[in-house]
């Protein structure tokens, strides 16, 4: 009989341990849904003054690449995943301090080019404005006008801003 009552009350255990782990994860998600809804409604106006405050590089695109950020779709906000390659953008530019680097932001040809050359620039922005918070030189930052890869690559590939070091 006992026995029974212990298998009963691990049971009852088991299920509220469970519930709350459902309710804790349903919970993390609403929030993270709640999140990215707020942040999608947010103005994009701020980042658009940030390119009048940086020098545009209309040369060619040449150099040495340190770094190529992917994004997500529809996204400029730089992913936790860039880190290594910002950090090694970042060591580049501290052993070559007489140096500059370019950003680049792609995007491919497909849907509607304006909307498409804007998120490009975004995500440029982006990328320059996580690099001066670390302590690099916004002098040292050239930003390019958005580019359309050429149709033989995927669309991932295309979601990218590349980070090069200037001759």
């Amino acid at each position: 009989m006992a026995s029974n009552n212990q298998d009963d009350n691990e049971r009852i255990a088991l299920w509220v341990v469970s519930l709350v782990i459902a309710i804790l994860l349903l919970s993390i998600t609403s929030f993270v849904l709640i999140k990215q809804r707020h942040r999608a409604a947010a103005p994009a106006a701020a980042p658009v003054a940030a390119m009048a405050d940086a020098e545009l590089y209309d040369a060619p695109l040449s150099g040495e690449l340190l770094a190529t950020v992917q994004f997500g779709f529809a996204e400029a906000t730089v992913p936790v995943e860039a880190a290594p390659d910002l950090a090694r953008a970042m060591e580049a530019l501290m052993a070559a301090p007489a140096r500059k680097i370019v950003i680049a932001g792609f995007h491919d040809a497909s849907g509607d080019a304006v909307k498409n050359a804007d998120l490009a620039k975004q995500r440029a922005i982006a990328t320059r404005s996580v690099l001066t918070a670390a302590g690099v030189d916004a002098a040292r930052i050239l930003l390019r006008k958005p580019e359309s890869t050429l149709a033989d690559g995927t669309a991932e590939e295309a979601r990218r801003v590349e980070i090069r070091l200037l001759d």
